[in-house]
Formats: structure tokens, sequence, C-alpha cells
């Protein structure tokens, strides 16, 4: 099922895609549902291990148009003072001006600029991905996990998604050397998403 726009080879699927029951029975605006959604982030520690992360505190947005897939977009704003780690300490460095200085810039946003079908459920939704104040491109690929109404009448969605950054061309620079070669934090960062949205009523 397509609900983000085709690329060229496929534009005779799109068109059709574009007036099924099906696809035009999602369209609307659509809230993210943080208690069932996740926002995670892997980075590489001591170039030996992955620490694994997360933000709590996040709101965002969807609309979806059936009958207009390229119409389709995806905002969202994250807290970064709701980083967490499993560790009090290292949630603590990052939230400093080592990092991602929370008391100065406390929002990270991504704002939706382009829309694409990459073939099956699969999809990429590219856009402004803004943090410390620096404004960058990000790509992420998606998978659409479908459709269903659940028991308390609310119409969801859900999505899986991933994408990879350096954190350097958002600014995010420290770092510590080791002595057998090497640096204590990767500077590629994977990034991965669970989002469960609602229907807006």
């Amino acid at each position: 099922m397509s609900i983000f726009s085709r690329n060229d080879t496929q534009t005779a699927a799109a068109t059709d895609a574009a007036v099924s029951p099906e696809l035009a029975a999602l369209t609307g605006d659509y809230t993210i549902d943080p208690a069932h959604s996740t926002l995670g982030f892997v980075a590489r520690h001591a170039m030996v291990t992955n620490v694994k992360g997360s933000f709590q505190d996040f709101t965002g947005t969807l609309h979806l148009d059936g009958t207009d897939p390229s119409r389709s977009t995806a905002s969202l704003d994250v807290v970064m003072d709701s980083i967490e780690t499993g560790n009090a300490d290292r949630d603590g460095h990052l939230k400093s001006a080592d990092f991602f200085k929370a008391d100065e810039f406390p929002a990270m946003t991504f704002r939706s600029t382009k829309a694409e079908a990459l073939g099956g459920d699969d999809y990429r939704i590219t856009g402004e991905l803004t943090i410390l104040g620096t404004t960058r491109t990000l790509a992420i690929d998606l998978e659409f996990n479908g459709a269903a109404k659940d028991p308390f009448g609310n119409e969801r969605v859900g999505f899986e998604g991933k994408a990879e950054i350096l954190r350097s061309e958002w600014g995010l620079t420290w770092n510590a050397a080791l002595e057998t070669g090497g640096v204590l934090v990767s500077d590629k960062i994977k990034l991965n998403f669970d989002i469960s949205a609602i229907k807006n009523a």
C-alpha cells in the first residue's frame, strides 16, 4: 500500500494507488503516540561496543494524503533534556556543553521536505534535521507496518525507520583519544524509530 509518492519508474502504479479506496481512507492528520513510539540511537563506545539510548519526551505529527501522496508530510520535536542511556552520569554529560548544550538548545526538530516510495512497504522521507541550531538534510528509510483500529476506537498507522548521521556535521565534535588508538565516541550515529500515530478526530 503506497502512502507516499512513488519514484519516476512507478508513475503508473502511483496513479492506481492514489485512487484506491483503501489508500484514500488513510488520508488525514495524525498525532504521534509517544507512549507507543520510540526514538532511539546507537553510538560506538571505545571502538569496541555499542551504547544505546533514546529520547523520552517528544511530539510529532503526520499528514497522509491518499489522493495526492506527494503532499504527505512529517514533523517532529524532541526535548533534549529527556535523553536516556541507562547511566545518569553519561546522560548528564550528553546534556552538557560538551554535547547537546540542552540549556541553550532545548529541542531537536525534523521537518520533512520530500517523501517517496521505494517499492513494497519501503519508503524514504527526506527533511531538515536541526540540532544545536544547525540544520542539515536527513533521509530516513521507513517501513510501513500497516493501519488498524485499536480497542479504544483509535485509527492507527505504524512505521519503523532507520538512518545514519555523522554527528560532527551538526557540531557535535567532543571526543577523547584512546591509548590504543581511535576515539572514545564514534562520529557515526545510527538512528532508529518505531512510530505509532493516531488519526485526529
